[in-house]
């Protein structure tokens, strides 16, 4: 079984969350499944732009849409704005577990973003493991509905 990659990226809000998490991913059953690939920043850069990195992230998971994404700013926020200017992302923030599951098995998502200077590094694994979890299962009926409209705009908007 191939691994899944995994981009990640962040901006100077959210690069300490980002190496934490990182960390994580060398646990055995993470690293077992997936291949976690960091797009940056290697070094903390209090200058940095979050355009920048999600730009770097979107790009790959649109190119490979089997893998999937991670990007961290301050509130998450302008992480989701930029990757969703990429055809073929579905970015989202997620905040608890609850969010999490959703964001995969109703929406599709396949860019999670977190906010880095409102949450904590536990609850931060938690949310990315869901997510990793539900991605798995079978889109519901009525949720693939949905995506499958959103995807029909997309197509008429990336003309």
């Amino acid at each position: 079984m191939d691994k899944v990659k995994i981009y990640i990226a962040s901006d100077h809000a959210g690069w300490k969350l980002k190496e934490e998490l990182k960390k994580e991913f060398n646990d055995k059953k993470l690293n077992q499944k997936f291949d976690l690939i960091d797009l940056g920043p290697e070094k903390y850069r209090g200058d940095d732009d979050y355009p920048d990195y999600a730009k770097k992230v979107a790009k790959k998971v649109s190119e490979d849409l089997l893998s999937r994404g991670i990007l961290l700013c301050g509130t998450g926020q302008g992480m989701c704005i930029t990757a969703n200017k990429f055809k073929g992302i579905y970015a989202s923030l997620a905040y608890d577990l609850k969010s999490a599951k959703h964001l995969s098995e109703h929406d599709g998502v396949n860019v999670l973003c977190l906010p880095g200077k409102h949450i904590k590094k536990n609850k931060a694994l938690k949310i990315t493991k869901r997510w990793l979890k539900s991605r798995s299962k079978k889109i519901a009926e009525r949720h693939q509905r949905r995506i499958n409209k959103i995807k029909k705009i997309e197509e008429k908007n990336f003309k």
